[in-house]
């Protein structure tokens, strides 16, 4: 029996007692590997509802630069014909050149919005490739990690380290891109 205890005692003092660290730096990656992966699901649904945004934003532009181009037609043809009722028509000629004033101003600001969304979407997908890049270094990182509680060896621990830090780098460069 004391053999054993003394075979123990020597286990933790010489190896054993050191792949404490490793595996309290295994926790810690697990829960980076988390967090980084749970940033880059939301950085990449960010970017989908902008792109959606971005998407309706140019479609209701092309509505209202077809209704523009209809009474731009429609001015065009009231010139174009004699009319009966000359103040009608232009009551109606000053109508439809005061719509074709407010849709052209309409359109100018519906085009910024769909471009800003559109900047969002480049934004988020940027901040995604690194949320990304982070989850997969920090998995290496893991892995890595874990050969060193099979062969003992403390070389793969600081690689471990040293990608984990990288991964840990990489999402926290994703959180700074605003």
């Amino acid at each position: 029996m004391s053999d054993e205890l003394s075979e123990l005692k020597e286990n933790a003092e010489h190896g054993e007692g050191g792949l404490a660290a490793v595996t309290v730096t295994m926790a810690i990656f697990a829960v980076f590997v988390a967090a980084v992966s749970l940033l880059g699901h939301r950085a990449d649904t960010d970017a989908l509802l902008n792109q959606t945004k971005s998407t309706d934003q140019w479609a209701y532009y092309q509505a209202k630069d077809t209704r523009l181009h209809a009474y731009e037609t429609f001015l065009d043809q009231l010139g174009l014909s004699p009319a009966t009722a000359a103040q009608q028509a232009e009551q109606l000629k000053a109508k439809y050149e005061r719509d074709v004033e407010r849709y052209s101003e309409q359109e100018k600001e519906i085009e910024d919005q769909a471009k800003q969304a559109e900047e969002e979407v480049a934004k988020n997908l940027k901040r995604a490739d690194r949320f990304d890049l982070g989850e997969v270094l920090l998995e290496a990182a893991l892995v890595i990690c874990s050969i060193t509680l099979l062969t003992k060896k403390r070389f793969f621990w600081g690689l471990g380290l040293l990608i984990g830090a990288a991964g840990i780098a990489m999402g926290v460069a994703g959180l700074l891109i605003r």
